[in-house]
């Protein structure tokens, strides 16, 4: 059987969801293809979304019209606001989702999108029989043609899945892997290579002691993901936390001649900052207690996830760990936490468009770039769904950069510095945090999606009486007296907030400026020099993104560049003298040669690679 689709998505994880809503509401025939489809967005390690760094991805994802943040909102169980104490650059939203409840709302919004079919089948083959035409060959002999393809495979890429001594092939807990599909990127030229992640115990919440645990509970205020959600009136409930300890570790040290990790059975990178509890108590030995969060896993369910002790212990080992914790004595594990490994396709091989450089029109979202996180995978599939219409069209590509959006610090990473160990987001990855905030995200992205028909004009009209509303308050507060200073000069004050300005100013209390209106006025007002400076820095860089590099560019023919140059800028292909200067091995005295050379052979022509292409 032969099926014909403009766009075909191959896995129904997080970067395929978002992948295959962009691409069906852009008009495009779209198909998401699943091993599973009742596996459709599931939360195969923690139930949460957003955190720091993750939280302002997330909120970006929305801006631009994705889906992840409206389903959040409406199926969380608890919003917490992570550092809120801290400033606004390092502030980011986190909820803890009924995990079932997101599962089942994200696929009805597939099932109910037009120009979207969900299909069960498992990819095995690519064929390329046409320069703009790839063939898919399902498990179950059909034969799908498509203009563009997407690969999200997460975990599956000939996953293999370790407890202990027994290892067992799949791509999740009780599901296959998918190993042909892994064999056939390989024999398309891809350089393939194996990461290791893992999940944590799942226990019966029944049998927790409660009453001596410290209850974390949500905010009394929820900070929404979505620029759509007004407000936020679901029931919360509370998070738990408790401690590993010396018992709990000697469990651990006297068994890792068990582990696989310790072994050798495991040879794969594992995620440097979300490390397994083995790795924790072998790299810190002095520490004696590592903290664990008991998360609920559903409003519906008894099962709560433990958040803090990833591992791949035998079983009778994780049953003695947990029973070792305290207020976890009685409990009883209701799954086991294991380790996968699985390959990937190191991100150097695709383009800032998420396109492939090997294949033309086969683009990769996901943890099979190397990430790990449903935030970034999701960040991935929008962007890859958006660029691969746009190939499609015949239009320019969709890019963000740095200075613009984390989404843009993401990829650009991926693509310019690889990555041989799960890529995780934090805010220190992204040098221009001040302006690249979660609570403007709208202010920043909202018009892209705007432009691709992602955002409906009612949502445009609200930001753009937002913004009228901003523009407005800020003129009057910076003319308006109170004693002998302005009410933006008391605003810059550390003690003081916009609330305090309503409080003495009956004028701008009548205005009736919305909350997210006043945060933004009040984070402009106390952060001004520091924005004002960034902005600054922003404009050096952006004059480096626009010097365009051609896509055919013998760099052999520069005199003076270093061999390392020549070789590292040969096989990256970056788009920009900007995105040249991230290259390992790349120097700045290497850019300034090859800027000279550049501009004195007139090579910038802007149109040749747009970083501001829209």
């Amino acid at each position: 059987m032969h099926i014909s689709y403009d766009v075909i998505v191959v896995g129904g994880g997080h970067a395929g969801c978002e992948a295959s809503l962009v691409s069906a509401r852009m008009g495009m025939q779209t198909a998401l293809l699943s091993m599973n489809l009742d596996t459709i967005a599931q939360m195969s390690c923690n139930p949460a979304i957003g955190g720091l760094a993750k939280g302002q991805l997330v909120r970006e994802i929305d801006a631009l019209g994705g889906e992840m943040g409206k389903v959040i909102d409406e199926t969380a169980i608890q919003f917490r606001l992570l550092n809120a104490s801290k400033g606004h650059a390092v502030r980011s939203p986190r909820a803890q989702a009924d995990k079932k409840l997101y599962q089942f709302t994200m696929k009805k919004r597939l099932e109910e999108q037009d120009n979207l079919s969900l299909r069960q089948d498992s990819v095995e083959k690519i064929v390329i029989e046409d320069r703009d035409v790839l063939y898919l060959i399902g498990k179950s002999g059909t034969k799908y043609r498509s203009k563009a393809v997407i690969i999200t495979t997460g975990t599956f890429l000939n996953g293999l899945i370790h407890i202990g001594s027994s290892q067992v092939r799949g791509g999740r807990s009780s599901e296959p892997s998918s190993d042909k599909l892994s064999a056939c990127l390989l024999d398309l030229g891809f350089e393939i290579a194996r990461l290791k992640t893992g999940t944590s115990p799942r226990l019966n919440s029944r049998k927790i002691n409660y009453d001596i645990l410290r209850a974390q509970e949500g905010d009394k205020h929820p900070t929404p993901f979505s620029f759509s959600t007004d407000n936020i009136q679901r029931p919360q409930i509370n998070c738990y936390i408790t401690h590993t300890n010396r018992s709990t570790h000697e469990i651990i040290k006297s068994n890792l001649d068990r582990s696989p990790l310790y072994t050798g059975q495991i040879e794969a990178t594992g995620p440097r900052y979300c490390p397994s509890i083995e790795d924790k108590i072998t790299r810190f030995p002095d520490k004696e207690q590592h903290q664990i969060f008991i998360e609920p896993e559903g409003l519906d369910t008894t099962e709560v996830y433990c958040n803090g002790i990833s591992t791949s212990a035998p079983f009778d080992v994780q049953e003695a760990m947990v029973h070792s914790i305290k207020g976890l004595e009685k409990t009883n594990i209701t799954r086991y936490g294991y380790a996968i490994e699985y390959d990937y396709v190191p991100p150097t091989q695709i383009k800032p468009t998420l396109e492939s450089k090997k294949v033309e029109n086969l683009f990769l979202a996901g943890q099979i770039n190397g990430t790990s996180g449903y935030e970034e995978a999701a960040a991935q599939g929008l962007m890859a769904g958006i660029n691969a219409v746009l190939k499609i069209q015949n239009r320019e590509p969709f890019l963000l950069d740095r200075s613009e959006a984390y989404i843009g610090v993401l990829i650009d990473d991926l693509v310019t510095k690889g990555t041989r160990e799960p890529y995780r987001m934090f805010t220190s990855r992204a040098e221009y945090r001040l302006v690249l905030r979660h609570d403007n995200a709208d202010r920043r992205l909202m018009k892209y999606g705007y432009q691709y028909g992602l955002i409906n004009k009612d949502q445009m009209d609200k930001l753009r009486e937002k913004e009228e509303i901003i523009s407005e308050t800020n003129k009057y507060i910076e003319h308006k007296k109170y004693g002998a200073d302005s009410l933006i000069k008391l605003l810059r004050r550390p003690d003081m907030n916009f609330s305090d300005l309503l409080g003495l100013d009956k004028e701008l209390r009548d205005r009736n400026i919305s909350f997210s209106a006043q945060e933004q006025v009040e984070i402009e007002a106390k952060y001004k020099g520091y924005i004002s400076r960034q902005n600054q820095q922003i404009e050096k860089f952006k004059k480096m993104e626009n010097l365009s590099l051609p896509t055919q560019f013998n760099y052999d023919s520069i005199p003076g560049l270093r061999k390392e140059a020549q070789q590292k800028l040969d096989l990256l292909r970056p788009v920009s003298l900007g995105q040249a200067s991230r290259i390992s091995g790349v120097s700045p005295a290497d850019i300034s040669i090859l800027m000279v050379y550049l501009l004195s052979k007139g090579k910038n022509d802007t149109q040749s690679v747009s970083m501001q292409a829209r």
